[in-house]
């Protein structure tokens, strides 16, 4: 059985002990937090859409970990001109581990 579920702006394909890295949420690690925003339910050849969420979709998950992504390195140069900056960025995440999927 798989999902797919958004949360941050995101879509994600789920399944029963996946392990994902999403957008920063607030909560302790440790703790069981449910996703309901739930499109698309699929189980074998069953797949069931829903219209934009489906109805009593939930999926349950435990936070493993935070955590901060790897460095992007942003480099704007203009040629010619004496102009350079640089800078860099850590995208925030949370670990969770998928348990459950109800339709």
């Amino acid at each position: 059985m798989y999902a797919v579920i958004a949360t941050g702006g995101k879509q994600y394909r789920v399944a029963e002990g996946d392990i994902i890295k999403i957008e920063r949420l607030p909560a302790e690690t440790g703790s069981e937090i449910e996703f309901d925003k739930v499109l698309l339910v699929g189980t074998g050849s069953d797949v069931a859409v829903g219209a934009p969420y489906i109805e009593g979709g939930k999926v349950s998950a435990t936070v493993r970990a935070h955590g901060r992504g790897k460095k992007i390195e942003i480099i704007k140069m203009r040629r010619r001109k004496h102009h350079r900056k640089q800078m860099g960025h850590r995208q925030d995440y949370t670990e969770v581990q998928i348990g459950s999927i109800q339709s």
